[in-house]
């Protein structure tokens, strides 16, 4: 179930890719038009316009996304798969329908039909699409039908299963809708507090791949709070909206690269040009884009009491930022791009503040961090114990991504001792037949970022955002 999940997540990925498009258009519109929104210019109209056009169907865009990284083949019909089923529940779980059935009025609907066009029903419907596909693609129908055989057949099934789907959504939707209300109600009212559960939580679900399911309550419109659509959209709470986002700007621009440098200072001096190599790409890319992802795998799984302090202070910095009158927000992440784009925003609050607030934090993490290493000697990145047999590293550049890709493989035993294999934002993803075969030091000598080891059956190796280029070799490499 928990690689199922974490499947999931990795899935949820190129739909996100959608959204710093958004960001980018949404920041140029209220930069052009600050006071009206598009009213006063047209060229801001059209921007906001157009990323609204985005952040408006982002339910679609998982529906799309979980059904095209769900498959077993990512292939086209998959997504046409989850297109139908999308359009399937929400049609027949529409206000307008529901009042139909119930033969009522449509102001006496219950509540949670008006909120069917949801992230989680994305989610779900992009599951049944890609469940569909895997299952019946290779279906065979008589001659008579013979046209509707294969892939063709696919669309036809998830409409059917769609229908099941709705009918059993009928009954436990405004039960499961109430549920995720109160959740975010009970946070809601906890405040500043509230803000820093959350944001504690969201770290610690990370490993899990989970983070996104918790998300989808706050950032999106599952349960009303939706936090990053009313942020940019401006039809929020001026002061309150953006108190689920804003936190995470301290932790991702200035806490996490001071984080590094800790880890760096304490490395054993024999390591930390390796430690530096590695760190300072994490670090600029949590400060740029806010992908964290790089810096965090280096020591979730090598110092995991470490990753707790890091969750302990990410929750400080959101409760502290709610506190405070500064809002900022994100399309993709908490990085300098975004908290730029942001400063324009109709519900942005002393956007400037972030700098002050951030250098604190930055303090806290730095003396933090180098005080847990040393104290409990904790093995992050430069201060693991040396291997036996050190194998000469290779380095991530725009024209060896071959020379990487094949000797991963050679670590991994080949294709024939691979289940599966994927990548999500930042890493290759595998499933191992037999664990015997699989030699860590070889992969990391491809100058990877890290490898990680949830499981002896999975194994995911931390590239960086240049993954796909690693994974597009490997692919190469396979189909020889």
């Amino acid at each position: 179930m928990m690689k199922y999940l974490q499947k999931i997540g990795r899935s949820l990925m190129l739909p996100v890719a959608c959204l710093p498009i958004a960001g980018i258009l949404y920041g140029i519109g209220y930069w052009l038009d600050p006071v009206g929104w598009g009213s006063n210019n047209l060229t801001a109209a059209f921007c906001i316009k157009a990323a609204s056009a985005i952040i408006d169907q982002i339910p679609l865009l998982f529906a799309l996304g979980v059904a095209i990284g769900m498959s077993d083949e990512q292939d086209g019909a998959s997504a046409l798969a989850g297109l139908v089923s999308w359009l399937m529940i929400t049609t027949l779980l529409s206000p307008g329908a529901i009042a139909m059935y119930r033969q009522i009025d449509v102001s006496h609907v219950p509540a949670a039909f008006g909120k069917i066009q949801n992230a989680f029903i994305g989610i779900l419907a992009g599951l049944i699409g890609a469940e569909c596909f895997n299952r019946f693609k290779h279906t065979e129908l008589p001659d008579a039908l013979a046209f509707f055989s294969g892939k063709r057949s696919v669309a036809i099934i998830t409409g059917i299963v769609s229908i099941i789907a709705s009918v059993i959504l009928y009954y436990v939707w405004p039960f499961l809708y109430g549920a995720l209300v109160q959740f975010g109600i009970s946070i809601l009212a906890l405040g500043p507090i509230g803000a820093g559960l959350y944001g504690m939580l969201n770290r610690l679900l990370i490993p899990l791949g989970l983070h996104h399911a918790l998300n989808a309550v706050f950032w999106f419109d599952t349960a009303g709070i939706n936090d990053l659509g009313k942020f940019w959209s401006g039809t929020g709470t001026l002061g309150t909206t953006g108190i689920y986002m804003t936190g995470f700007f301290p932790v991702m621009m200035f806490g996490l690269v001071a984080g590094a440098y800790a880890m760096y200072k304490t490395a054993r001096p024999e390591r930390k040009n390796m430690a530096a190599s590695l760190l300072l790409a994490g670090a600029l890319a949590s400060f740029f884009t806010g992908i964290t992802e790089p810096i965090e795998f280096s020591f979730m799984f090598l110092a995991p009491s470490l990753y707790v302090l890091h969750a302990i202070l990410t929750g400080a910095s959101m409760a502290v930022c709610a506190m405070l009158p500064l809002r900022c927000g994100f399309n993709f992440s908490a990085g300098l791009v975004d908290w730029i784009l942001s400063f324009k925003a109709p519900m942005a609050v002393n956007p400037w503040l972030l700098l002050p607030v951030g250098l604190v934090f930055a303090a806290i993490y730095y003396f933090a961090f180098k005080w847990a290493i040393e104290k409990f000697d904790l093995k992050t990145p430069g201060r693991e114990v040396a291997p036996a047999k050190k194998e000469k590293a290779t380095v991530v550049t725009n024209n060896n991504y071959t020379d990487m890709a094949k000797i991963i493989l050679e670590g991994l035993g080949g294709f024939e001792n691979l289940k599966d294999i994927n990548y999500c934002a930042t890493r290759i993803r595998v499933l191992i037949n037999d664990n015997g075969k699989v030699n860590e030091e070889k992969i990391k000598s491809a100058g990877v970022l890290g490898v990680v080891r949830p499981s002896n059956e999975s194994m995911q190796i931390v590239i960086g955002t240049k993954v796909q280029f690693v994974f597009d070799e490997l692919m190469k490499i396979a189909n020889k």
